[in-house]
């Protein structure tokens, strides 16, 4: 049994694309998968499975395409890949910076080319760590936000489409969902011995 984070792009933005998560929590355990919640509205869901994640990210794939045809691309992690990133993380990423982003790869995606894409870019009062799950983008200072390249080539990449970000405070969470969820199924699992 595994715990995962799917962290679903483009949805709730704005008033489009709305997802009422009550409901996605519940189709998702109809679909198989065991103690479903969410965090914020913005397509944090967290489950445990025994499936492999080949599996979940092809049954995944087709209940999107028949219930939520918007949702194209969604990031499928299991706590194991967030504590392996976690502990490649640079030092920088500790630090406290104006603005840290992480922008998972998501299930299909180029990654080379959008890694070769980025890196083509001008830095400027930023800097970059290229994980497994994603491209970690930090921001020194609110200031020179404007003339960064996160800021002005970004949205205009792409790739943008289909990545799915998420700042530094919800990387956090992410993790710290991941692991409460999974020391308390082994706690339950050990009353039951």
């Amino acid at each position: 049994m595994k715990r995962y984070a799917l962290l679903v792009r483009g949805i709730n933005v704005g008033g489009k694309n709305k997802v009422v998560m009550a409901q996605l929590r519940q189709e998702l355990t109809e679909l198989g998968l065991e103690k479903v919640e969410s965090y914020i509205n913005s397509g944090n869901i967290f489950f445990t499975s025994i499936d492999p994640k080949a599996q979940l990210v092809e049954k995944l794939e087709v209940f999107f395409e028949v219930h939520y045809s918007f949702i194209q691309s969604f990031s499928l992690l299991s706590q194991e890949d967030y504590e392996e990133e976690l502990e490649k993380l640079p030092a920088w990423w500790n630090k406290d910076l104006a603005r840290k982003d992480v922008l998972f790869y998501t299930e299909g995606l180029d990654v080379e080319q959008v890694i070769e894409t980025v890196k083509s870019l001008e830095l400027k009062d930023e800097v970059l760590h290229f994980g497994k799950l994603g491209i970690f983008w930090g921001k020194f200072s609110e200031e020179s936000y404007s003339k960064t390249a996160y800021h002005k080539h970004l949205l205009k990449m792409p790739f943008y489409r289909h990545i799915t970000i998420r700042n530094a405070k919800t990387f956090d969470k992410i993790g710290q969902l991941l692991k409460n969820k999974k020391e308390t199924h082994n706690d339950i699992f050990r009353q039951n011995q």
